[in-house]
């Protein structure tokens, strides 16, 4: 399960021209306001017919302007989920869902209830099949419009910005569903995003866009912790991606000790059962870097790393990249602190990181199961 895009598009003093491919999972278009992610969704859907280009969805080409290939859009089999759930207010949740079936082609739908079951108890929406849109909340609201987006059987689902109506509260509900998502089926989603936190949490793969073209693109990892990442994202929300293994859930204080591929870390707020792997997002001005070992401090974590790369901006900060056992971390501090520590590639260093310092909203799940 793949997507490939090749897309040319000239509007009046913009250009769009982007080339990527990712595999399976969550590929998140990320880039602030006018990069071009609407319109390469537009021209996926085939809301929009561009210039030139090529779209391909598991080997099957929606777009191909060299072979005058343009499915219209009802025959592309995409769910589209949009930033409102859009339900028909006068039905019932069962009957917004059902209506995603009349979607799917005949000679592929489901006879019997087991998908619709499947979906339903994948989101979490069992206890409201008899309720209408006007009783839900945001976050029911979307897990709704995501079911009756799957049950069409699409083979590719685009997200627009699903989260970005909702408050804090209402994108802490969802998200754990959108990871299920994410790990439980063979469905590549296309998602767009301008927020960091969201893309951190669920992307297999991040395309980072602007002016209409691509800067980067990579793995979730390994884009969010390049150092040259850090002016596109923002200074305060750049850092790392790391997986983590739940070593010990509680060991009496609150804390529960997580394995990495560099050593270990205590962290607060930790629900999942012991042997849960788990996904971090370590802020980069959260860490703090010296040379030696330090000891007599409050700080639980200390990671020994080594410096990859240091990227100066323009004014007092620098972003340092780092290897910590298999992980990329990201550390921003002062362009007088590289100079003092002599921070160049090749460099040990110690990554230290308070255990306060990962909040609520960085720690998600990554299942290891297989895919349905």
């Amino acid at each position: 399960m793949s997507i490939e895009v090749d897309v040319r598009h000239e509007f009046p003093g913009f250009s769009l021209e982007v080339k990527f491919s990712a595999p399976q999972g969550v590929t998140a278009l990320f880039g602030r306001s006018g990069s071009g992610k609407t319109t390469i969704v537009n021209a996926v859907s085939g809301l929009l017919r561009p210039d030139t280009g090529r779209v391909v969805v598991n080997g099957s080409a929606l777009l191909d302007t060299d072979s005058r290939i343009c499915l219209p859009t009802h025959q592309r089999r995409i769910g589209y989920v949009f930033q409102e759930g859009r339900l028909f207010p006068h039905l019932t949740v069962e009957q917004n869902l059902r209506f995603g079936r009349w979607f799917t082609p005949r000679g592929i739908r489901p006879r019997d209830g087991h998908e619709m079951t499947r979906i339903v108890t994948l989101l979490g929406i069992d206890h409201l099949l008899d309720r209408r849109p006007a009783s839900l909340s945001g976050g029911e609201k979307q897990r709704v419009a995501i079911g009756r987006a799957l049950l069409s059987t699409p083979n590719l689902l685009l997200m627009d910005e699903p989260l970005a109506a909702l408050d804090e509260a209402r994108k802490e509900e969802i998200l754990p569903y959108l990871e299920r998502l994410r790990d439980e089926t063979k469905i590549p989603i296309l998602y767009v995003s301008h927020s960091i936190a969201e893309v951190a949490r669920l992307a297999t793969t991040v395309v980072v866009l602007e002016n209409g073209k691509m800067v980067r693109i990579g793995p979730a990892a390994a884009v969010l912790a390049d150092p040259g990442t850090v002016p596109l994202v923002g200074v305060r929300d750049a850092g790392a991606v790391l997986s983590a293994r739940v070593m010990k859930r509680d060991v009496g204080d609150g804390l529960a000790e997580l394995a990495v591929s560099g050593g270990r870390l205590h962290l607060p707020g930790i629900t999942a059962p012991e042997g849960a792997l788990m996904r971090l997002r370590i802020r980069a001005h959260e860490i703090i870097l010296a040379t030696e070992k330090p000891g007599n401090m409050s700080a639980l974590n200390v990671l020994p790393a080594t410096v990859t790369e240091v990227r100066e901006g323009e004014g007092p900060g620098a972003a340092v990249g780092l290897i910590c056992g298999e992980d990329r971390l990201l550390a921003r501090i002062t362009r007088r602190s590289v100079h003092v520590l002599g921070l160049e590639p090749g460099k040990p260093v110690f990554a230290i990181l308070k255990s306060t310092a990962v909040a609520r909203q960085d720690i998600g799940t990554f299942e290891e199961r297989p895919l349905l």
